[in-house]
Order: C-alpha cells, then sequence, then structure tokens
C-alpha cells in the first residue's frame, strides 16, 4: 500500500561534507613521527591559538600525556595531534607542514581562514 507524503514537510538536502578540522602534510607527519618516537613518546602535541602578536592571534604548541577533555582529536597519515576546542573554530581547513632550511626549521601553518598576517609572521587575525 502506497503512502503519501506529507505536502507541509520541507524537502531535505543532503549536508555537505564539511571540511576536515586539521590536515598535516608528508613532512609534518614524518616529524611528528620522529618526535613522538625519540623524546616525546607517550605525549601528544596540543595546537591552539592564543592572543598574542600585533595582528592578534598566534599558534601555540605544547605537549601533554593525555587529551584533555576540551580537544578535538585528529588523526592524518598515521598521526595524532590534538586541537583544543576553543581553537577549532580559526582552524578549520588549516594544513600543518615542516619545513626546513639553512638557518631555520619548525612548523608552518596554511590556513584558508587567516585574512593577513602582521610583518614578521608571528601572528594572524580571522
Amino acid at each position: 500500500m502506497a503512502t503519501m507524503a506529507d505536502p507541509t514537510a520541507t524537502p531535505t538536502r543532503p549536508k555537505r561534507a564539511l571540511p576536515p578540522l586539521m590536515q598535516l602534510t608528508e613532512a609534518a607527519a614524518e616529524r611528528l613521527r620522529s618526535l613522538y618516537a625519540r623524546g616525546e613518546a607517550g605525549r601528544l602535541l596540543r595546537i591552539g591559538v592564543s592572543t598574542k602578536g600585533c595582528s592578534g592571534l598566534s599558534y601555540d604548541m605544547g605537549w601533554v600525556d593525555a587529551p584533555g577533555a576540551g580537544d578535538e582529536v585528529v588523526t592524518d597519515k598515521g598521526v595524532t595531534v590534538l586541537v583544543d576546542r576553543r581553537a577549532a573554530l580559526f582552524l578549520i581547513g588549516t594544513v600543518m607542514d615542516y619545513r626546513q632550511g639553512a638557518l631555520e626549521s619548525g612548523f608552518t601553518f596554511v590556513n584558508p581562514n587567516e585574512k593577513g598576517r602582521c610583518g614578521c609572521g608571528e601572528s594572524f587575525h580571522v
């Protein structure tokens, strides 16, 4: 027996896929694997955003022993990092990279939410 659809019902659209909270490049994943295997074995990297610098916001990273109640767990390329929930809206779609140059090396962030950076590159605004 066929049933009639409710004519007053609102048609539903399929939900679009959300971008990943964060992604790691292969260089960042490899560097984190190395750090996790050596000096930071058993710990996790937590990424957050703090208010500082000329532009207002700065990336903040630190080692923790376990995820906190407010942490989002991100696993990419077999590596797990934590994102402070308060920073999640600022970091949606961000790609974390590791770059090594002649005079410096470190993690960098390509964040589609950034609207600008200060002259020294240490802080950003959205």
